[in-house]
């Protein structure tokens, strides 16, 4: 079988996001050259309009610095990177922008805003993070949820957890979302917490708590993704061998496996958080163009299916 071209997984995504209206996007905080780049490259292959929101001067300092032209964007002037996370979730509760972007300030900061129980962005979802990877050995892309933003998620929490991920692989354009509960066995263990929740997360699927996929675990990373592996261990199951969506137990093993599969196997690994009234998209400095790029495409799907049906994203 012919190798897979690098990055071709995300060059269908942009070239499918190039053909929407660009996303009216808050960029938060773009004060260092990665996160002001990123939105002026997005802007330009017509992914996003951005709104930049942070320190007027030292946004136009970095525009300068660097030779970025940012005169056809609208700057929303801020004193501190607070107050730039908390005016660029008011533009959002404004109508103005249908997304958030993370520039050069914590995502803990970010997020604080955006979950402030008065004036933030929550819905009766929980907020998780979705990575969407490009593993340039692998047919499809893979979203790993939860790596970023929920610690050790009760078993409630990961109802919201999958659904989210589900969801998602439907923004991207999947036919079938194919769902592993991971865990270090394909086995229900009573010693292993992880096969428990995992054998009552496809229960909860079986009888419509969690929909739009299909829902098989505990499986462990290998037979959830190589077929051979799950015909080895006589596993039966429409999601054995050819996951399209891995759930992992905690951040841990989510970070792990996702850092995995970058370094290793040389795959790319798009942010996304999902939850709030918006996508929410982070993005880290050591980013290459295509992954930030790919990340904005990310988010114009999630919009574009949340104007579809805005009342199933806030379920």
């Amino acid at each position: 079988m012919e190798a897979l071209r690098q990055h071709d997984k995300y060059e269908r995504l942009l070239a499918f996001a190039k053909t929407l209206p660009p996303l009216p996007t808050a960029v938060v905080h773009p004060c260092d050259e990665s996160s002001l780049t990123g939105a002026v490259e997005a802007a330009g292959l017509g992914l996003m309009a951005p709104i930049l929101v942070g320190p007027a001067a030292r946004v136009k300092a970095v525009a300068h610095k660097y030779g970025l032209d940012i005169s056809r964007f609208e700057i929303v002037d801020t004193p501190h990177s607070h107050a730039s996370a908390e005016q660029g979730v008011r533009l959002v509760r404004e109508g103005r922008a249908e997304c958030l972007m993370k520039g050069s300030l914590h995502t803990d900061e970010l997020m604080a805003a955006v979950v402030a129980r008065d004036q933030g962005l929550r819905t009766a979802r929980r907020i998780s993070h979705c990575f969407v990877m490009d593993v340039p050995t692998y047919s499809e892309p893979i979203i790993v949820s939860d790596a970023a933003v929920n610690i050790a998620p009760t078993l409630e929490e990961k109802v919201d957890i999958v659904q989210n991920a589900i969801d998602l692989a439907h923004a991207l354009g999947a036919t079938e979302v194919r769902v592993a509960i991971l865990s270090a066995m394909e086995t229900v263990n009573p010693k292993v917490p992880s096969t428990i929740e995992a054998a009552a997360l496809c229960k909860m699927a079986d009888r419509g708590q969690i929909v739009g996929g299909i829902v098989d675990g505990p499986l462990a990373l290998d037979n959830a993704i190589n077929l051979r592996a799950a015909e080895m261990k006589h596993i039966k199951s429409p999601v054995a061998g050819r996951a399209n969506v891995l759930i992992v137990p905690d951040l841990e093993a989510g970070n792990m496996l996702a850092k995995s599969l970058s370094f290793l196997a040389d795959a790319d690994a798009a942010g996304i958080v999902l939850g709030a009234r918006v996508p929410i998209i982070l993005t880290s400095r050591a980013d290459s163009v295509v992954t930030r790029l790919a990340s904005c495409a990310v988010a114009s799907l999630v919009a574009r299916a949340r104007r579809e049906a805005p009342s199933r994203a806030l379920a």
